[in-house]
């Protein structure tokens, strides 16, 4: 480090040393060009049509240089200017201006000399535009056009190269050939790369050999060995250098780590940790239930390392199955069935696992499998009693006495022991125990005669328990048909009535009529019809039996009358030719009705229970008038109590339906009757020994009359009085009667 400080401080001396022969032999080397740039430029701004002639040349100018960086004692010296009107006697001041004018440069106004006060730095400002002009010092008029040059800062390398985009990551393949482009880095340096050097960058790795290489002039990182296995190292750290100067001794350098991780592919098999397995089942466990899991490790990552098995050969292929849990990677072995220690003890299998994804570059390393063998022990359980079959079906005939044999069950254990089984059926399979099972031979009897129509089939369980054991017990599904047998006589499918008109023809056919019966109906079984024998003779009605489970009535006689008789009733006797044979008489209503010409029923006997729905308007009028009449009564009654005390009035003779004769005497008990004959005083004429005759009515002058009696009795009066009405103009009269 040292050592290249030392040659920067040489080559910022050097360089001084050289910029000031230069600024001092520059007026030399370009006097003539600048003197014709300076008649160029009177040329140009002479009159028009004015011829202008070259004058002498006034400022003597050139291209300065500075070296950046420089840290001497005393300001640097960029240049000197000087013109040719500078007589030397100090009249001639020069003046700067421009880029840094006054703050980093400076202008001696008397020699024209130019120095940099500070450090320049390139990266920051690679050059400097600056214009100086002569002027008289006494007025300051100028003496000659202003002119402008450029301070140009000369290059060292003062910065080393960087990195911008580091740390880097990179990923390849394991297994990689030698060469295989990893990635590329890239430096960069703030330095002028046109000049010298100091730009000029070399690459180099200084940790990650021998595993990676880098080109030095690309940067280009590319592997180094071969056969570099992820599994044994997948990660590494790399570190690249990149020097300036061309690398050579006393360039400035910058480093990057890049971190660089092998990626796998499948150049790995699985492989079973052991050869052989065992493993073991209890007889009870059911189909589906795990029996032992096996792995066969494989090193490699992700699809490269998901591995399949499968069984190839033993003699339990069929009865167990094996999967692969995504999550483990492991085999899981399962019951296919169930396994029966009493029949077989053990079971081996051989079971292969191999990649579901191979890698067409390394197929040529496999083979990627392997196998290993697995041996299942089934163990003994207390197994409860098995029934020789999955489900029984019986049928028993209806109506048979208490216990009929229905049929049998039959159940055993499984187990070594071999223990004897009790039978019974479950009560809620049962509800009402119309069966009954042998606790030892299984016989299913029933307790009652079944009725098919009620319930023609009967699901039970039967459940066998093992006696000695650990009272395991299974049950079995049975089920009971109910044979038909013929026990239900046929009727009527309806029992609608028939409505017929008054003047029906004879022959008309007015109903067809079927019959049900709830016993089964069996092939060629068909219901016959009959007129009952008590009606056989009848003259109204006949029937045809149709042999196909109906019959037709019809009419025999000609026209029927209402007023005579609206309803008849026509037994009819149906017989099934079941066995043994049903029949019953179910009787036909047939109603009278009256009907048009074009024999539509106008109105039957049914419709007094119909009006009730709807009063007319005459009916309810005539309620009306009953209820006033009932109330005007009432209070002519109560009207009566309270003249009761009042003396008998008397009228003169009138008509007997306008008087009204009151009672009003005290009784007085059996001596009072006699000293008093009150039959006097209902008959006049009895008196004189005329008695009417008690059989002949008296006649009504009004044939439509109302009647209304009143009576009160107590112990010491009696009233009666008739009130007859016998229109609704005639008026209200009353008679009095004992």
């Amino acid at each position: 480090m040292w050592e290249g400080l030392g040659l920067q401080v040489f080559l910022m001396c050097l360089g001084a040393v050289l910029c000031s022969a230069v600024a001092a032999s520059a007026p030399l080397e370009h006097s003539h060009r600048h003197r014709l740039s300076l008649h160029r430029h009177r040329e140009r701004t002479g009159k028009e049509g004015q011829v202008l002639h070259r004058s002498k040349r006034g400022w003597v100018w050139n291209q300065f240089f500075v070296i950046e960086e420089y840290t001497g004692p005393d300001p640097v010296l960029v240049g000197r200017l000087h013109s040719d009107v500078d007589a030397g006697d100090g009249n001639c001041k020069y003046i700067l201006s421009g880029e840094g004018a006054g703050t980093i440069f400076v202008i001696d106004d008397k020699t024209g000399n130019i120095h940099a006060t500070k450090t320049l730095d390139r990266e920051e400002q690679a050059q400097y535009t600056l214009t100086a002009q002569a002027v008289d010092r006494a007025t300051n008029k100028p003496l000659e056009p202003p002119s402008e040059f450029i301070v140009k800062v000369q290059d060292i390398n003062d910065n080393p190269p960087e990195f911008l985009h580091g740390p880097y990551y990179a990923r390849v393949p394991e297994m990689s050939n030698v060469g295989t482009s990893v990635m590329q880095v890239t430096a960069t340096d703030a330095d002028d790369p046109t000049y010298g050097n100091s730009a000029r960058l070399v690459y180099s790795i200084l940790q990650g050999q021998p595993y990676f290489s880098v080109e030095p002039q690309t940067g280009i990182i590319r592997t180094a060995l071969p056969n570099m296995d992820r599994e044994a190292r997948q990660e590494y750290d790399v570190v690249i250098q990149a020097k300036d100067m061309g690398g050579h001794m006393g360039g400035l350098s910058g480093t990057t780590e890049v971190k660089i991780t092998l990626t796998d592919v499948n150049d790995n098999p699985p492989k079973f940790p052991q050869s052989v397995y065992a493993m073991s089942v209890s007889e009870d466990k059911v189909s589906g239930e795990e029996v032992g899991r096996l792995k066969a490790k494989d090193p490699d990552l992700g699809e490269n390392g998901l591995v399949s098995y499968r069984f190839i050969e033993g003699d339990g292929m069929t009865v167990f199955e094996i999967t692969t849990d995504t999550d483990t990677r492991e085999g899981v072995i399962k019951l296919r069935k169930p396994v029966d220690f009493e029949t077989k003890r053990a079971y081996t299998l051989r079971v292969e696992a191999s990649n579901t994804h191979l890698d067409p570059r390394f197929i040529a390393w496999g083979p990627y499998k392997d196998t290993a063998t697995v041996k299942v022990m089934v163990e003994d359980a207390d197994e409860p009693p098995a029934f020789m079959a999955t489900s029984y079906s019986f049928e028993v005939e209806e109506n048979a006495p208490d216990g009929t044999v229905v049929g049998r069950v039959h159940a055993k254990d499984t187990d070594v022991a071999n223990n004897p089984v009790r039978y019974m059926i479950p009560r809620y399979t049962d509800v009402e125990q119309f069966f009954s099972v042998g606790p030892e031979d299984g016989i299913i009897k029933t307790t009652r005669p079944l009725d098919r129509e009620t319930l023609p089939w009967h699901n039970i369980s039967v459940s066998a328990t093992e006696i000695g054991g650990h009272h395991q017990d299974t049950k079995v599904r049975v089920n009971i048909k109910v044979k038909d047998v013929n026990d239900n006589a046929p009727e009527f499918a309806t029992q609608n009535e028939i409505l017929v008109c008054e003047n029906v023809s004879p022959g008309k056919l007015i109903e067809t009529v079927s019959a049900v019966d709830k016993d089964e109906m069996v092939h060629r079984q068909y219901f016959h019809f009959s007129i009952a024998p008590e009606a056989v003779n009848n003259q109204n009605f006949s029937l045809k039996d149709n042999r196909d489970s109906t019959a037709s009535i019809y009419v025999t006689r000609r026209g029927f009358s209402r007023m005579t008789q609206d309803v008849y009733f026509l037994p009819i006797e149906i017989n099934d030719n079941g066995i043994p044979p049903m029949s019953s008489t179910n009787t036909l209503t047939i109603r009278v009705c009256s009907c048009d010409s074009k024999d539509t029923i106008l109105s039957c006997n049914v419709e007094p229970y119909i009006l009730p729905a709807g009063l007319s308007t005459g009916a309810l009028i005539a309620i009306l008038a009953c209820i006033v009449i009932l109330l005007a009564i009432v209070v002519l009654f109560v009207a009566l109590r309270r003249q009761k005390k009042e003396p008998l009035i008397v009228f003169e003779e009138e008509d007997i339906r306008e008087n009204i004769i009151t009672y009003d005497d005290e009784g007085g008990g059996e001596e009072d009757t006699e000293a008093f004959d009150i039959a006097t005083l209902q008959n006049p004429d009895g008196a004189n020994g005329f008695l009417p005759r008690k059989d002949i009515k008296p006649e009504l002058q009004y044939p439509m009359s109302t009647s209304i009696f009143l009576r009160k009795m107590n112990s010491t009066k009696t009233e009666t009085v008739f009130f007859h009405k016998s229109s609704e103009n005639s008026p209200l009269s009353a008679q009095f009667h004992q």
